[in-house]
C-alpha cells in the first residue's frame, strides 16, 4: 500500500429515512459480516422494535445480552420506599447475586434497612472570564442580585428542573457559576444544560458590561469523582443505614462484630493511604448492576460510587452500619428508563415513571449497604476466595 494514498472511508450504512428498523439494523449487520467475517447471530437478536430507539442510540445494529440475577428479598424502611424488594442486578461476576441476597438476608433479619434522601441536585457550571479580579467579583454581586431574573430565563426551558441556587467560586480573572437544580424524575444532565445556556444568554444580554462565557468550565464535573460532589451532592445524597445484632452476624455471617469494628478502622487507614473516594468495600458492583437493568447511563456510576461508611460499635455488641452515597445519580424517566428491557426491571421494584426516583435511590442504597456486609463479613470469615472459586469461575 501506498504510505501517501488516503485510505479510503467506508461509512456505516445509515438511512435517510427508515433508520430505525429491522431491515436497516440487518443492514448493518451484514455490513460488519462483509468487514470483519463476524457473524452476529446473537448481537442480531432482539424482542423490541428498533422504533422506540431514536434518542438513545444510533446505528443500531443489535443488542449486548447482560445476564440478570434476582436478589432478595431486601427489606427497606424508607420514606419512599417500604417493604420487601427483589432487586434485578445485570453482571457478568459470578458470586455477586449470591453476595448481594446474602447481605439482604442479614439485615433483613435486623429488621431492614433504613434509607433517607437527604439532599438532591444537579449542576452546570459555567465560566465567566474577565479583564481582572475585581471586574470577575463586581460580576459575582451582580450575579447575586439578579438570581430571580436568571432563575426566570433558566426555568423557562423546562417543565421538571427547577434552578435552587448559584454558587460561586473566584480564580484570577475568572468567576465560575455553579448552578445547582432540581430535575424531578430525571437524571437531567441534558436539562440543566439546556436552562443554564438560556440563563447565560440572559446574563450577556442584561449584564452592563460585554461578558464572555464556556458553557462548562468543569467544576460540574460530568461523570468525573471531584471533591465538590462529595461535600455539596450531585443527583441525590443519599444514606442507608442498619443496626446488626452481634449473635445474628456470628450466626449468619461467622464473624463477630467487635472483630468487624477492628477491621473497619484498618481499612479506613489503607482508604485514606491510597487516596480512595469510597472508604467502603465494592458500592461500584451493585450500583453498575443495577444501572445495567434499569436503563440508567452506566458512565454515571463514576460519581455514583463514591461512599463514605460510618461504623459504631455499641456497649452491647450491636454494630450500626451506614454508608453515605453523595452523588448518586438515577432516574425513573427518560434516557434508556423507557426501554423495554429496562422498564420491566424498573417496574418489578415499582420504580417506573413519574414520582419514583427517590425510591429508586433508596433501593440502591440499600442494595449498596447489603452488599458492603456481605463482602466485609466474607473477607474476614476467610470465604471470599473459596466462594469465588465456586461461584465464580466459568471454566473448568
Amino acid at each position: 500500500m501506498n504510505a501517501d494514498r488516503p485510505v479510503e472511508r467506508i461509512p456505516v450504512p445509515r438511512r435517510r429515512d427508515g433508520d430505525y428498523t429491522d431491515e436497516a439494523a440487518a443492514e448493518r449487520r451484514q455490513f460488519v459480516v462483509a468487514r470483519t467475517g463476524t457473524e452476529l447471530a446473537h448481537i442480531g437478536r432482539y424482542s423490541f422494535d428498533p422504533g422506540v430507539l431514536p434518542g438513545n442510540v444510533e446505528n443500531f445494529l443489535g443488542v449486548a445480552q447482560v445476564p440478570i440475577g434476582l436478589a432478595g428479598p431486601l427489606r427497606i424502611r424508607g420514606e419512599h420506599a417500604r417493604g420487601d424488594f427483589y432487586v434485578p442486578l445485570a453482571t457478568t461476576e459470578g458470586t455477586l447475586v449470591a453476595s448481594y441476597s446474602r447481605g439482604m438476608r442479614l439485615l433483613g433479619e435486623c429488621g431492614g434497612v433504613k434509607t433517607t434522601v437527604v439532599e438532591q441536585a444537579m449542576q452546570r457550571a459555567p465560566v465567566f472570564t474577565f479583564a481582572d479580579a475585581r471586574a470577575a467579583r463586581d460580576f459575582g454581586d451582580w450575579v447575586t442580585a439578579s438570581f430571580g431574573a436568571i432563575k426566570a430565563a433558566a426555568e423557562a426551558t423546562t417543565r421538571s428542573g427547577k434552578l435552587i441556587d448559584v454558587e460561586q467560586y473566584s480564580v484570577g480573572a475568572m468567576r465560575f457559576l455553579r448552578f445547582n437544580y432540581t430535575t424531578g424524575d430525571a437524571a437531567g444532565q441534558n436539562m440543566v444544560g439546556k436552562a443554564t445556556l438560556a440563563a447565560c444568554e440572559w446574563i450577556r444580554e442584561h449584564y452592563p458590561e460585554p461578558v464572555e462565557y464556556l458553557l462548562s468550565g468543569g467544576i460540574d464535573t460530568d461523570k468525573k469523582h471531584s471533591h465538590i460532589n462529595l461535600l455539596n451532592t450531585r443527583g441525590k445524597r443519599v444514606i442507608a443505614e442498619a443496626v446488626i445484632p452481634d449473635e445474628v452476624i456470628r450466626r449468619l455471617m461467622g464473624v463477630d462484630t467487635a472483630t468487624l469494628f477492628r477491621a473497619r478502622q484498618v481499612s479506613n487507614v489503607g482508604a485514606l493511604l491510597s487516596g480512595s473516594v469510597n472508604n467502603g468495600a465494592h458500592a461500584a458492583n451493585g450500583i453498575t448492576a443495577l444501572f445495567i437493568a434499569t436503563g440508567q447511563d452506566v458512565a454515571n456510576v463514576a460519581e455514583s460510587h463514591t461512599a463514605l461508611v460510618h461504623t459504631q460499635l455499641r456497649d452491647n455488641g450491636d454494630y450500626y452500619w451506614s454508608i453515605t452515597l453523595p452523588a448518586l445519580i438515577v432516574a425513573t424517566y427518560g434516557g434508556g428508563t423507557g426501554l423495554p428491557t429496562q422498564k420491566e426491571a424498573l417496574e418489578m421494584m415499582g420504580c417506573y415513571g413519574a414520582g419514583k426516583a427517590e425510591k429508586l435511590a433508596e433501593i440502591v442504597a440499600a442494595t449498596v449497604l447489603a452488599g458492603e456486609t456481605s463482602l466485609s463479613c466474607a473477607m474476614l470469615a476467610g470465604d471470599w476466595v473459596s466462594s469465588h472459586d465456586q461461584l465464580g469461575r466459568n471454566r473448568p
